[in-house]
């Protein structure tokens, strides 16, 4: 899929739209609707990011520079993960959850890198790249265990949580073999 990054954007920033809109319209108090639209953001960003890992280990050891599909994937999944942390913000503060210094640097720094990926990943080695897909890869899968276990507030253990686990350790497994392989025919 090679759409043009603008219409990319546009077309993400429509579904998170409906996203807030649906989650106003089902739950009005201003405290869940931003709750619930983090929760479905979130899993936007979740699915556009497996997405983008598959293209990643799809077209290696295709120059990461000269992969426009795969650059405006890693575009679309910061601008999407960005409205997702100001849902999430929003969220956080209106139900007054009380954060964790731990889970709060990890996920920090997994935003402080998607965020600047866009605009330096292409410029970077494999080991590089590996680091960002395997790193937001972990603060992904831990986000989808402190679900699974309770310990996120206003999110009770749901069968979402569980298949997103699974398929962010399979994808992990499945891509990092992939790359291996076509790593071996390189020589």
């Amino acid at each position: 899929m090679n759409l043009p990054i603008k219409k990319l954007i546009l077309a993400g920033i429509f579904l998170e739209m409906i996203i807030l809109a649906a989650a106003y319209l089902l739950h009005p108090s201003i405290e869940d609707t931003f709750r619930y639209a983090a929760r479905y953001s979130g899993r936007l960003s979740f699915f556009v990011f497996i997405y983008t890992f598959y293209l990643f280990a799809s077209s290696h050891p295709k120059p990461f520079k000269d992969n426009l599909s795969l650059r405006n994937f890693i575009s679309l999944f910061a601008v999407l993960h960005l409205i997702h942390l100001g849902f999430l913000t929003l969220s956080v503060y209106l139900n007054a959850i009380p954060l964790e210094v731990p889970k709060l640097i990890g996920g920090a720094l997994a935003y402080l890198m998607i965020i600047v990926a866009p605009f330096t990943l292409h410029k970077h080695k494999l080991r590089i790249h590996l680091v960002y897909f395997y790193y937001v890869s972990i603060v992904m899968a831990m986000t989808f265990v402190a679900r699974i276990k309770g310990d996120l507030e206003g999110a009770a253990p749901y069968w979402f949580h569980y298949v997103g686990l699974g398929a962010m350790i399979l994808c992990s497994i499945a891509f990092g073999i992939w790359l291996r392989h076509s790593h071996q025919q390189l020589g």
